[in-house]
């Protein structure tokens, strides 16, 4: 077992044991906040002018409070916070480069595709971070073989 180490005092000891769970609905809320955004982005394109291309503000809060998250996670359970905080920074970069390439798909009057490059990075950091939240349910089979 980790030593316990309080950075931040009281936040500690209230988020602390939570914040993987935290951090795991953030994600799925982040997730459906880009099919939003998706579908937002399809509405703009039809408009036609391509300066009208905005992001969606859920897609855009949960990116913020996941980035703050994963480095907070990093402060309270180093491996599975480093490892999280690097998943979850490809998916912020990714989602910037999305967005630009949506951008060029609209101005070019293409059909819009589907941010298939943040969709990987964003499952790829749920599977971590649903191992690392639900590794309970599956320790009792997984402590029986190892």
């Amino acid at each position: 077992m980790e030593p316990f180490v309080s950075l931040f005092g009281p936040i500690d000891a209230i988020l602390a044991p939570y914040i993987a769970y935290v951090l795991l609905a953030l994600l799925v809320v982040n997730i459906a906040g880009r099919a939003l955004e998706f579908k937002q982005h399809q509405q703009q394109a039809e408009s036609g002018d391509w300066t009208d291309l905005s992001r969606h503000p859920l897609r855009v809060g949960t990116n913020v409070l996941l980035v703050v998250g994963s480095f907070y996670y990093l402060t309270v359970h180093q491996h599975g916070g480093m490892v999280f905080a690097t998943l979850f920074l490809g998916v912020f970069i990714t989602d910037l480069f999305e967005f630009e390439s949506r951008q060029v798909e609209v101005r070019r009057g293409v059909d819009l595709e589907r941010p298939k490059g943040a969709i990987a990075a964003s499952l790829l950091a749920l599977a971590y971070i649903a191992y690392q939240t639900l590794f309970f349910i599956v320790a009792p089979i997984w402590n029986g073989i190892v």
